[in-house]
């Protein structure tokens, strides 16, 4: 199932060029949609790094939306696309994440990303980019802000507060379960901030993360234990 693309250009291969590419393909996100109300699969992204920082593994879990059960999955290893600069994160795991994506026998309707959107430096984080070079929705979820202040929100399942950065809200500090620490929600694509909070309360209805991050970070982890396994037998 292909749906992968690099956003034209060929891959950058330093910082200025990396920026150049996000100030190109920013003004492409739609920050409103219509992204679907309802849909009935969504796919989860993550990536996980070897300690010695030069192999990583992506993994996109497909899950029913209703029941939140994993339908389909997919992961790629390999080696990080761009070196480690702030902000500039999406050129290390793109390539993988699409590689991945592109051995899913099931089309997602809504990527939710474990990261950011349109709350980042530039407003151009991974799920944008992911976003935009497949055309499909996409929403972030941070476990940790990237950019942005906020006060609150109260303690209870559902509570939330603006995330804003310069005066523009960029998402939403959203509180996923009784008393336990926020994400941080932001729009990537074809999806307004309100349905993607919606998306997420509904992903996560017993922990502080939704099941699609808990599924794609426990995938992307056991493809890099398995593939360092194989590199100690051929070291």
């Amino acid at each position: 199932m292909a749906i992968s693309g690099d956003g034209g250009g060929g891959w950058p291969r330093t910082v200025a060029e990396a920026m150049a590419v996000q100030e190109r393909l920013r003004p492409l996100v739609d920050l409103v949609g219509p992204g679907p109300r309802r849909p009935a699969t969504v796919a989860g992204l993550d990536v996980a790094y070897a300690e010695s920082g030069d192999l990583l593994a992506a993994a996109v879990t497909v899950l029913d939306a209703a029941t939140l059960a994993v339908v389909d999955r997919a992961v790629h290893v390999g080696e990080p696309a761009f070196g480690y600069v702030p902000g500039l994160f999406a050129f290390r795991e793109l390539p993988a994440l699409l590689a991945a994506l592109d051995g899913l026998s099931v089309r997602p309707e809504l990527l939710v990303c474990d990261g950011h959107g349109l709350a980042h430096p530039r407003r151009f984080g991974l799920a944008c980019h992911l976003g935009v070079v497949t055309g499909l929705p996409a929403i972030g979820v941070g476990k940790t802000p990237l950019v942005g202040e906020w006060t609150g929100p109260a303690r209870e399942r559902g509570a939330s507060a603006p995330l804003v950065d310069r005066g523009e809200t960029v998402g939403r500090v959203l509180r996923t379960q009784d008393g336990v620490k926020p994400v941080f929600v932001s729009v990537g694509h074809r999806m307004g901030l309100d349905d993607a909070v919606e998306r997420v309360l509904a992903l996560a209805p017993r922990y502080r993360l939704p099941e699609t991050t808990r599924t794609a970070d426990r995938l992307c982890r056991e493809a890099l234990a398995a593939a360092a396994v194989g590199r100690e037998r051929w070291a």
